[in-house]
């Protein structure tokens, strides 16, 4: 079980790297376009916004991971069964979650589908629907990673007597 526990988290570390390289990235990207005055600046409002949700998410779990793991493997090793238990219930959160965040990335993703569809004519608000269908459906493809290895690891953890 302590070979799974590492790897899962640090698999979640190295998306949070990730998630903070994709949102230094998009920051970079915004200040571009407003510096160029690119007609297509409207997409670093939600690019930029999306950003600062990545940088933070993605910075707390990578500084937080390797002293969960020295935690969680200690309590392992002396209290296995207070470990499953423990873990159990911070999965069941952490899933939980997982399906609102698919929520509301669906949900943005659409939005910024349909508003595609709605201002085509509207420059602005075109560039920005652009910029939000990137960043939803980038922020749902990992976390749907991340959901999935959720899954897995509460799989192991099940399996401890």
């Amino acid at each position: 079980m302590q070979d799974h526990l590492t790897k899962d988290f640090l698999a979640e570390k190295h998306e949070s790297l990730l998630f903070m390289l994709i949102g230094l990235a998009a920051i970079v990207a915004s200040i571009f376009l407003f510096k160029n005055n690119s007609a297509y600046k409207g997409m670093a409002y939600p690019l930029i916004a999306i950003a600062l949700i990545q940088l933070v998410v993605g910075g707390s779990v990578y500084f937080r991971t390797d002293g969960q793991i020295k935690n969680l493997a200690a309590q392992l090793k002396t209290a296995p069964a207070a470990y499953k238990t423990n873990e159990l219930v911070r999965m069941q959160t952490v899933n939980n979650n997982f399906k609102i965040y698919k929520i509301i990335e669906i949900v943005l993703l659409l939005a910024g589908i349909a508003m595609t569809f709605m201002f085509r004519q509207n420059q602005l608000f075109y560039a920005m629907a652009i910029g939000l269908i990137m960043q939803a459906s980038l922020m749902l493809g990992l976390d749907l990673f991340a959901e999935k290895r959720a899954a897995e690891y509460v799989k192991h953890i099940e399996q401890l007597v």
